[in-house]
C-alpha cells in the first residue's frame, strides 16, 4: 500500500477539527428534532419551512466538511509523482557481436539490425549523457569508454563484427567498469545515475558465472534492461552444422527483474526500434515528486460548488 507524502505534513493536524464539526451538527441536529416536536399542527409547520428535503441539508453538510478536507490536505502540499527529462545519465550499450548475430531470420542479419537501431537509440538520447559502447563476445571489452561525443561511438558502432562465444558475466563486469571511469558532469563532484542496455540473443557460453556478476551489478545500484533479440526458429551453419540460436527469454528477463531494469523482446528491425524506444522513455527520464496542491485545491473547489447548490436549494421556495 503507497501512503500519501506532504511536504508539510504538520499541517494535518488541522483535520481534528473535523469530527469536532460533525458533533457539534449531530448535537444541533438533536435539539432541532426536540423544537419541533412542540408544534403538533405538522401540516402548518411543513408550510412554515417550506418543503426542504432532510437530504439536501445532509448533502450540503457533508459536501462542506469534504471540501474542508480537501483545503487542509492542500495546504499540507501533497507530493505527487511526475517523469521528467533527465539532465545527465550514463549509459552502457552492451552489443552481442557473438556467431549468433550471423542469424538472417532478421533482415539483413541480426548484427547489422542491432547496429541500425542501436545508433537510433544513441541519437535519441540527450546530449549530456554520457555513453559507452561494450562489444560482448567470450572476451568482452570497451571499445568506446563513456562520452558525451557521439561521433567516435557512431563509427565504432558500425564497424563491429562478430566473435566468438557470449560472455554475459564478463560484459556485465566490463561495464561496471566502464561506469565508474565516466567523467562527472560539470560542477558536481557526484556521479551521475547510470544504467546498462544489453542487447543479446544467446545463451551465456563463456566467462564468470552470470549470477554472480548479477549480483555485483545489483549491489551497485545499476538498473540493467535487457533486449531479447531475435526469432525461435533463428539458425546459424558453423562447420557445416545447423545450429538454433533462439534467444534466452527467460535468462534476460531474470537478469532484469533482479537489478529493477526491465526486458523486451524484438523479434524483428521494426520491433527492435521499438524495444529502444520503450527503454530510451525509461532510462531518459526520472521520477520527481513535486507538490500536486492545484489538484487537491480543486477538489475542495468542487465539493464547496455542491455544497452552495444545496444552501441554495434548502434557501429557495421552489413553487408547487
Amino acid at each position: 500500500m503507497t501512503w500519501m507524502e506532504f511536504k508539510t505534513p504538520a499541517r494535518l493536524w488541522a483535520l481534528l477539527v473535523l469530527p469536532a464539526l460533525i458533533i457539534l451538527y449531530l448535537v444541533l441536529m438533536r435539539l432541532k428534532g426536540r423544537v419541533s416536536l412542540r408544534y403538533t399542527n405538522t401540516g402548518v409547520l411543513g408550510r412554515v419551512v417550506g418543503s426542504q428535503r432532510r437530504w439536501t441539508r445532509h448533502l450540503a453538510v457533508a459536501m462542506s466538511l469534504c471540501s474542508l478536507v480537501a483545503l487542509v490536505l492542500a495546504w499540507a502540499q501533497p507530493l505527487g509523482t511526475e517523469r521528467e527529462p533527465r539532465e545527465r545519465a550514463t549509459v552502457v550499450l552492451i552489443v552481442d557481436t557473438s556467431q549468433s548475430m550471423r542469424a538472417e531470420d532478421v533482415d539483413p542479419n541480426r548484427l547489422e539490425a542491432a547496429k541500425t537501431s542501436a545508433l537510433k537509440f544513441v541519437q535519441g538520447l540527450p546530449d549530456t549523457f554520457n555513453v559507452a559502447l561494450v562489444a560482448m563476445d567470450g572476451s568482452p571489452s570497451i571499445v568506446v569508454p563513456a562520452t558525451t561525443d557521439r561521433g567516435p561511438l557512431q563509427r565504432v558502432l558500425a564497424s563491429l563484427e562478430v566473435g566468438e562465444g557470449t560472455a554475459i558475466g564478463d560484459a556485465l563486469t566490463v561495464s561496471m567498469e566502464a561506469v565508474q571511469s565516466a567523467p562527472p558532469a560539470e560542477g558536481s563532484t557526484e556521479p551521475p545515475p547510470a544504467m546498462i542496455v544489453l542487447l543479446s540473443d544467446g545463451k551465456n557460453t563463456d566467462g564468470t558465472d552470470p549470477a554472480a556478476a548479477t549480483r555485483q551489478v545489483q549491489q551497485a545500484g545499476l538498473p540493467v534492461y535487457t533486449i531479447a533479440f531475435g526469432t525461435e526458429n533463428g539458425y546459424v551453419d558453423v562447420d557445416g552444422q545447423r545450429h538454433n540460436v533462439a534467444p534466452d527469454v527467460q535468462a534476460l528477463k531474470e537478469l532484469s527483474e533482479a537489478t529493477k531494469g526491465k526486458a523486451v523482446s524484438a523479434d524483428s528491425a521494426s520491433s527492435l526500434d521499438g524495444a529502444y524506444r520503450e527503454i530510451g522513455s525509461s532510462v531518459g527520464t526520472e521520477e520527481v515528486r513535486k507538490p500536486v496542491t492545484a489538484q487537491w485545491a480543486l477538489g475542495a473547489l468542487g465539493f464547496a460548488i455542491v455544497a452552495a447548490l444545496g444552501a441554495v436549494m434548502m434557501a429557495a421556495r421552489w413553487p408547487r
